[in-house]
């Protein structure tokens, strides 16, 4: 499979203008990305662009902080899967992980999956992992997969610093196939997109930006 086929090209610098989101989905197309990952407020927009094209939408929601609560997270999930996005990014309560409160963790989780999967739409649960010690990753990835979520996330690329390899490995070790990883933020370049997909993870967020580059470093058929 060709790297971008891999590709959630994220659009979701908050100061983006309409333009700017238009042109920057439209390239995002043109390299063929599986996913443009929007704001809420592009999804519609994001859809209609994406029409009849191979790249399909996602979401991020409760961005970029996770605190919102689980009445807003619902509230947001239900509004967004009816819109036809076909993978929703929501961001955990990372706050509340490292307080060892998992069960508003999980129950957070589990309200956006509730109302995700209603609409056959995918949940990945972003964790902040440059908040987390090792064990935090393990226990967050459990907390995912008994909410039942799709995938778990390493991070939103706005706090710390974005994937590594310790968080993906972690994340990896601990779903052992029950759950999809998807590693995030500081990928730009082939090469380390490449060894991601070598480890074993299923997608990979890209900014917008990225996207041209790493597809010109894969080598050709």
């Amino acid at each position: 499979m060709r790297i971008a086929r891999y590709f959630d090209a994220a659009i979701l610098k908050p100061d983006m203008t309409r333009e700017q989101v238009i042109a920057a989905i439209k390239e995002s197309i043109s390299y063929d990305s599986y996913t443009v990952c929007v704001r809420g407020c592009d999804i519609d927009l994001a859809v209609w662009l994406c029409r009849d094209t191979n790249t399909k939408v996602s979401c991020v929601l409760d961005f970029p902080y996770g605190y919102g609560g689980i009445e807003a997270k619902r509230a947001a999930a239900r509004e967004y899967a009816a819109k036809g996005v076909v993978d929703i990014d929501m961001v955990m309560n990372y706050g509340a992980a490292r307080g060892g409160n998992w069960d508003i963790v999980e129950a957070e989780i589990r309200a956006v999956v509730e109302e995700a999967h209603r609409k056959n739409v995918n949940v990945k649960v972003i964790f902040e992992t440059s908040q987390l010690d090792d064990s935090q990753i393990r226990r967050a990835t459990e907390a995912s997969i008994a909410a039942g979520a799709d995938f778990v996330k390493t991070s939103t690329g706005f706090n710390g610093g974005g994937a590594t390899v310790e968080a993906v490995r972690a994340m990896l070790d601990t779903a052992k196939g029950r759950i999809k990883v998807k590693p995030s933020g500081g990928i730009r370049n082939y090469e380390t997109a490449k060894m991601f997909v070598d480890m074993g993870v299923d997608r990979l967020g890209i900014g917008f930006t990225s996207c041209k580059i790493i597809c010109e470093g894969e080598p050709r058929a």
